[in-house]
C-alpha cells in the first residue's frame, strides 16, 4: 500500500536551507522548508504513536471506504495548510497527486484557503507545494491561469445568499459584506480549477480542523448541495478527529447532526 511503503524522507529533496539561512542578510527573506520526520524519528521518541500510524491511521482509516483516496487526500491537505501543519505537508502532497489530485488542483486549494485559513498560512504552505512541483518537474504550464474563464454563476441562489449576510451584517462591516460577494462568491467559488464540489470539501475540513465551527452550517450545507453526500460529510469529520485532534471533530458533531436533520429526505 502506498501509504505504508513510502519512505517519508524519501518525499522530501525539499531540506531545510540553513546554509541560505546562515547567508541572508537582515533584508533578505531566507526560505526554510521544515525537515520531514521518518517513521524512525517517531519510534525513537513515542514507539506507540508509531503503533497507532502504522494501524489505525494507515492500516485502517485511509481505506475505509466512505471516502476515496483522493478526496482523503483533500481533506488532509486542507486540515494542514489550515492548522499550519507544515512538517507532514510535502508526504501528503505527494500522496494527494499519487492519489489522482491534479496540480491545478492543489494550486486551487492553496488558493482557496488563503481566504478561508488566512493568507499566512498560505504562504507558509508555498515553498513546500513548490518543492514537491519541482521533484515532480510539475511546470506552471500545469496550472491554472489567475484569470480563468469562470463557471457559470446561480444567480437566484447567490442574490439570496447576499441578501441575508446583508441584513445581518450589512451595517456592521459593509466593506466585509461585499468583499464576501464580489471576491469570494462572483469569484473565488467560480474558478474551475477545482469542482465545486472539492471546493466544499476543502472549505469545511478547513472549518473543521480550525475550530470554526460557527461558518460550518452554511458551508456544510453547501457542500451537500454541491454533491457531497450525507455519508461522506460525516467521515470527513471522522477522518479529521485524527489529523486535527477529537476535540475540533466532536465539536463538529453537533453542527452536522443538526444539518443532517433539518435537511430534506
Amino acid at each position: 500500500m502506498k501509504l505504508r511503503t513510502a519512505a517519508l524522507a524519501s518525499l522530501v529533496v525539499v531540506v531545510t536551507a540553513c546554509a541560505q539561512t546562515e547567508k541572508a542578510t537582515p533584508t533578505t527573506r531566507a526560505e526554510v522548508i521544515p525537515v520531514m520526520v521518518t517513521r524512525e524519528d517517531v519510534q525513537s521518541v513515542a514507539p506507540a504513536l508509531d503503533r497507532y500510524t502504522q494501524t489505525q491511521l494507515l492500516g485502517e482509516l485511509w481505506n475505509r471506504p466512505d471516502l476515496s483516496p483522493r478526496d482523503r487526500s483533500l481533506v488532509t491537505v486542507a486540515a494542514l495548510i489550515a492548522r499550519n501543519h507544515l512538517i507532514e505537508l510535502p508526504y501528503y502532497l505527494t500522496l494527494a497527486l499519487e492519489n489522482g489530485v491534479k496540480p491545478s488542483e492543489l494550486s486551487e486549494v492553496l488558493t482557496h484557503l488563503a481566504f478561508y485559513s488566512g493568507r499566512g498560512n498560505a504562504m507558509a504552505a508555498v515553498p513546500l507545494v513548490k518543492a514537491v512541483f519541482s521533484q515532480r518537474k510539475i511546470g506552471t504550464d500545469q496550472l491554472a491561469p489567475a484569470s480563468p474563464v469562470l463557471l457559470p454563476l446561480n444567480e437566484a441562489t447567490e442574490a439570496q445568499r447576499a441578501a441575508r449576510v446583508g441584513r445581518q451584517f450589512g451595517t456592521v462591516a459593509p466593506g466585509l459584506v461585499q468583499y464576501t460577494t464580489d471576491v469570494l462568491f462572483r469569484d473565488l467559488w467560480l474558478r474551475p480549477a477545482l469542482a465545486p464540489r472539492d471546493r466544499s470539501l476543502v472549505t469545511i475540513s478547513a472549518l473543521i480542523a480550525a475550530g470554526q465551527t460557527a461558518q460550518l452550517t452554511p458551508h456544510l450545507n453547501l457542500a451537500m448541495d454541491n454533491g457531497l453526500t450525507q455519508g461522506q460529510a460525516a467521515e470527513v469529520i471522522t477522518h479529521l478527529a485524527f489529523y486535527a485532534g477529537w476535540p475540533n471533530a466532536f465539536s463538529a458533531l453537533p453542527v452536522a447532526k443538526d444539518v443532517f436533520e433539518k435537511r430534506p429526505r
